[in-house]
């Protein structure tokens, strides 16, 4: 649990799905489909201007009557986005996932967007972190224990 978040960023590889600001909805959504992924980061130039995900589609597109075509990504993403840094823990983002009902954490180094981590990321870190103990005191209890 002590784990860094830079970790998790070295096991997932530099992938970062970012689209402009400037982007319909329809189009900010087609690249999230094109690419199978349930959020996507938005920026203005380099910076780190809001998130959109597929909750956002559904309550601020869908629920609100709102023509993907015809309105910008920016008018309708999270723009108080919450960010972890790299040299935080696996269990500081639990935490911050549990309290504040979130899936995806852009993950930043000062004023730098380096990765997302979601919440189906630490699921399988912790998954394989179970399996390799079990394995562990298995392998022990068997007397193939090695340090």
């Amino acid at each position: 649990m002590n784990t860094p978040l830079s970790a998790l960023l070295e096991r997932k590889g530099p992938v970062l799905h970012t689209v402009a600001s400037s982007l319909s909805i329809a189009e900010t959504v087609a690249e999230m489909n094109r690419n199978r992924i349930g959020c996507i980061v938005v920026l203005e130039g380099e910076q780190l201007a809001g998130i959109f995900t597929e909750r956002d589609v559904l309550r601020r597109v869908v629920g609100a009557d709102v023509n993907p075509a015809a309105m910008r990504v920016c008018d309708v993403m999270t723009k108080q986005v919450l960010t972890i840094g790299p040299d935080n823990t696996v269990e500081d983002a639990m935490v911050i996932f549990a309290e504040k009902r979130c899936r995806h954490l852009p993950v930043v180094r000062g004023d730098r967007l380096i990765g997302l981590i979601s919440i189906g990321d630490v699921s399988r870190w912790l998954a394989d972190l179970h399996r390799d103990e079990a394995q562990h005191l298995k392998n022990y209890i068997a007397g193939g224990f090695s340090a």
